[in-house]
């Protein structure tokens, strides 16, 4: 038996990750706990997902785990041994503004929670391949230093820097910078799965994301914003810009593209990768942008406003380069480009929402 063990599996990352594996006839074992209705709300739970995965998915098996939970991890662990192939970490705490609010919290499921699995993975199945979902902010706001261009609808880089054509790689120094409490947590983390890698051995890899995005996103005001702005949009409710006069960029890449890239890793896996993992030049887009974007596919002007402070360790501009993924990977290929991934995120709020 093939096993593969997903966190965060009712999520837009692990939710989709499911249903990829599922389609290449692994066993997959999903750990979540629902933890984004106690971040965000009752409307970003993610228990529609939980239901629609166990009633859709034949083998899928659900664990309501918390992952900082040492005991319950290893004892599911321990049942499956050698037989799980891959581990697929997509379980966190994601929001810059929340962690704020429970620096505790944060940190021990950021942190503790992936040294946990880590632990749990070398002890009892050292041959598996596991893959952190990581995130471009352990660069905390270094990309703010680069010479930015104000443009009518967007900052940009100087196209005469090295990284105006692909975007940003992975040399970027995480130092120096201010990262919010969330980057911190997520900094332990990366670091921890890229040790783990090196020091023992293992088969690790970093995936560094920009704006994780799909139809499955239960987006909420303080994360998952092209869900969220399609929300108001296609709700008629309001929506706050902060900071930088709404010109901020950031690459956005299709839950399907990026767990694509996941299976390509598994497939010739390599010891404490790191990428920076999103939709680098392909797909990207700066908040005026996503608004006009929104309003052409609705049909409707959206209502919103501007406040001038932007959040603390905001990126004013990011464009992550995959150049690095694809020259270890040079068959993988981007499906998604920003319309086609607004379009679809509109087509399934419509219907969830609506219920047209």
């Amino acid at each position: 038996m093939s096993v593969a063990i997903v966190t965060g599996s009712a999520g837009l990352i692990g939710a989709e990750t499911v249903r990829f594996l599922s389609t290449k006839g692994m066993t997959v074992i999903g750990i979540d706990n629902d933890m984004r209705r106690y971040f965000f709300g009752d409307q970003a739970s993610t228990d529609w997902a939980r239901q629609e995965l166990e009633r859709k998915i034949p083998n899928y098996q659900h664990h309501t785990i918390d992952i900082r939970d040492n005991s319950a991890i290893q004892k599911l662990f321990d049942h499956y041994k050698n037989d799980i192939q891959l581990i697929v970490h997509t379980a966190a705490q994601p929001s810059h503004d929340w962690a704020a609010k429970e620096p505790m919290v944060d940190f021990t499921i950021n942190a503790n929670g992936t040294l946990t699995l880590l632990e749990a993975t070398r002890q009892l199945c050292p041959q598996a391949t596991f893959i952190h979902c990581s995130t471009n902010k352990v660069y905390g706001d270094a990309p703010n230093r680069l010479p930015l261009i104000e443009q009518s609808t967007r900052w940009e880089l100087d196209p005469s820097h090295p990284w105006a054509k692909d975007g940003i790689d992975e040399t970027l120094s995480i130092d120096q910078s201010t990262h919010s409490l969330f980057g911190v947590s997520k900094v332990a983390s990366d670091l921890l799965v890229q040790e783990y890698g090196r020091y023992f051995d293992m088969k690790t890899a970093c995936f560094r994301g920009g704006c994780l995005t799909g139809p499955g996103h239960s987006g909420a005001p303080l994360h998952g914003f092209l869900s969220y702005l399609m929300k108001c949009a296609v709700t008629g409710t309001p929506y706050t810009v902060l900071g930088y006069k709404g010109k901020q960029v950031r690459d956005n890449i299709h839950s399907h593209d990026l767990v694509n890239a996941f299976w390509h890793f598994f497939q010739a896996p390599k010891s404490a990768a790191v990428y920076n993992m999103g939709g680098s030049r392909h797909s990207n887009c700066s908040m005026l942008e996503a608004i006009t974007l929104c309003e052409e596919l609705t049909g409707q002007p959206m209502t919103w406003n501007y406040q001038d402070e932007n959040r603390i360790g905001d990126h004013i501009w990011w464009i992550g380069s995959v150049n690095r993924f694809r020259q270890d990977y040079p068959e993988w290929q981007y499906t998604y480009d920003i319309r086609g991934i607004l379009k679809e995120i509109h087509d399934a709020l419509t219907e969830r929402v609506l219920g047209r």
